[in-house]
């Protein structure tokens, strides 16, 4: 295909990509609305403050409208996720060879499961103790008056950080099948990692929850040793499809190549 060609197309798959999301945004901004989302995401808020009653408040008219409004993106993109993974491979399928499709179409979904397995941990475990935390500094002389955006943004920047992290075994897997790390690499680099996960757990995490930095640690090293099992299967078949190549590519015997 032309170049320009190229171009055409892939404006073609950005422009549905684009619309795909719109739709999504309507039928999410239904869905937050109707279904009352935003209960979900203040209820671990109430239950932190033992305070069933509690509300958010917001300092502007159009505080409530735009919170429903980023809550229908975040649905939008999420509903949207299949055909925009199907326009990214519809793509991208082309140029590459059939052994690399294989390779490529698990972590396309599969992070989405994991980040959705990251966004759970974090909602029904790891919120609620970190809120909780927070909230034993409230003293006599403090009166807590939770804002909608800052409340808001706090939860979902915490549930995205859950989710992102858990992607771990799909960035190992890419950079295995690009020769960037190896098997060996992972396995000797194993103390350095798990250090790195107790960093990154206890930064997420309050200082002193123990448990729950426990809680973020154990699920990470558990994903960086399948992402070691991951990245030995994938250099299991490159050298499985190294040697089929040298296979098919050596001249028979008495052939002039081996005289």
């Amino acid at each position: 295909m032309p170049f320009l060609d190229h171009l055409e197309e892939l404006r073609w798959r950005i422009l549905w990509c684009i619309i795909s999301v719109m739709v999504g945004a309507v039928i999410g901004f239904g869905l937050v609305y109707y279904f009352n989302v935003l209960e979900l995401l203040v209820e671990p808020v109430r239950r932190a403050y033992d305070n069933p009653d509690l509300k958010l408040i917001y300092l502007s008219p159009s505080d409530s409208f735009f919170v429903t409004l980023r809550l229908a993106i975040y649905a939008g993109l999420l509903l949207a996720f299949p055909i925009l993974v199907y326009n990214v491979w519809a793509f991208l399928a082309p140029a590459l060879k059939p052994q690399e499709r294989r390779v490529i179409i698990p972590p396309l979904y599969g992070g989405l499961a994991l980040f959705a397995a990251g966004v759970a941990l974090a909602y029904f475990a790891a919120l609620p103790v970190t809120l909780e935390f927070f909230q034993k500094f409230q003293t006599e002389s403090l009166q807590a008056t939770l804002e909608i955006n800052a409340t808001l943004g706090f939860i979902v920047k915490m549930l995205m950080a859950f989710g992102f992290v858990f992607e771990l075994p799909i960035v190992i897997m890419i950079l295995s099948w690009m020769g960037i790390v190896t098997p060996s690499f992972l396995r000797e680099k194993r103390r350095h990692a798990i250090v790195l996960i107790t960093l990154l757990a206890s930064f997420i995490t309050p200082g002193d929850v123990i448990v729950l930095t426990f809680m973020m640690m154990v699920p990470l090293i558990f994903l960086y040793e399948i992402s070691i099992f991951l990245s030995v299967g994938i250099y299991r078949r490159k050298a499985r499809r190294e040697e089929d190549f040298e296979t098919d590519h050596t001249p028979p015997p008495g052939s002039v190549e081996t005289q």
